[in-house]
């Protein structure tokens, strides 16, 4: 009798408890799942979740398959702003425009920050904080390198992203302003030197295949160009091999500095290509650390703690002699 009253309160105790609650979502939205460098981002999600274990939140990565696709990211961050477990959204624009106008569009009652790239300044409202990296001083470190190595100027062709990228946008006008010492010049036309060729910038939808293939278009049409800025690694991370065939026939040049390449980012290959003398410079960024950071200040923006806006991550700087000791663990 005692064990069947023991097995009915049981059964009762456990009907009660009912299924385990679901925990809450701090989503990551990045511009593209076939990005290295947002897989480290991704990396530091997952770091965040297994250190925390028993929190009643839970770090999620997402974003659409390609970076070419601005829509399918809209489209990703509409639809998680209106699920009922989203406690909080960190984006990273690849149209900086078009996610402000899908913010706007879903009015969420949930806290809204940017991660890696943020959205312009006209809309920086829409969004309570932006965590990652300088980009602006990114891209002016990229251009002291180039301008160390040709200090007199030259011909330069500038490689970038998505035409809405905010962050890239923000490394070009870096690197520009670091070559002329003039602030906001949207294009080079022999400013301190230095003049912008034809065709450039190239915008490449962060695709290291077409990167290297319009480097190799501009080298042909420029037989005499001084210098390449590249305002994201994709070449140097995405297509590693054709980057070295393209380049390993100019190592004598690049060392003596008659051709010059600065280049954003330190990871995959991009590290070795700097040991191997096939690039002046690496100014690289820490996506790892912006992943793992990213629920945590969620977290504060949720609590309503001060959160600081912007919140740097820091720049790990690599050239031929300091690739052994150049990234910050």
């Amino acid at each position: 009798m005692r064990k069947s009253l023991l097995l009915i309160t049981a059964a009762v105790l456990a009907l009660g408890a009912g299924p385990a609650l679901a925990k809450k979502q701090l989503v990551i939205v990045v511009k593209g799942l076939d990005n290295p460098f947002f897989e480290a981002i991704h990396q530091g999600c997952e770091k965040w979740n297994k250190e925390n274990a028993s929190s009643d939140y839970e770090c999620f990565y997402t974003g659409p398959a390609s970076t070419s696709d601005e829509a399918g990211e809209a489209q990703i961050v509409q639809d998680v702003l209106g699920k009922a477990d989203t406690a909080a959204v960190a984006i990273s624009p690849s149209n900086a425009k078009l996610i402000a106008q899908t913010i706007k569009t879903a009015n969420p009652s949930v806290p809204v920050m940017t991660l890696d790239a943020d959205l312009a300044a006209e809309d920086s409202a829409l969004r309570k904080t932006y965590l990652g990296t300088d980009n602006y001083l990114m891209g002016f470190k990229i251009g002291e390198y180039i301008k160390k190595g040709k200090p007199n100027g030259g011909t330069i062709c500038t490689i970038e992203g998505n035409t809405g990228a905010d962050n890239i946008l923000r490394r070009a006008q870096g690197m520009r302003d670091a070559l002329t010492g003039q602030k906001g010049l949207a294009e080079l036309k022999g400013e301190g030197g230095w003049t912008e060729v034809a065709g450039c910038p190239v915008f490449t939808n962060d695709d290291g295949a077409k990167g290297v293939q319009a480097m190799t278009d501009i080298l042909a049409a420029n037989p005499k160009l001084d210098a390449f800025g590249i305002m994201g690694g994709w070449p140097l991370f995405g297509a590693p091999q054709p980057y070295r065939d393209l380049f390993k026939p100019m190592a004598e040049k690049i060392a003596s500095n008659e051709f010059v390449i600065g280049a954003a980012d330190t990871i995959g290959d991009e590290v070795a290509i700097a040991k191997e003398g096939l690039v002046t410079a690496l100014v690289g960024q820490r996506p790892f650390e912006m992943g793992y950071k990213a629920p945590s200040v969620m977290i504060d923006l949720i609590e309503g703690k001060p959160v600081e806006d912007p919140v740097f991550t820091g720049l790990d700087e690599c050239t031929k002699d300091t690739v052994d000791t150049c990234i910050q663990k």
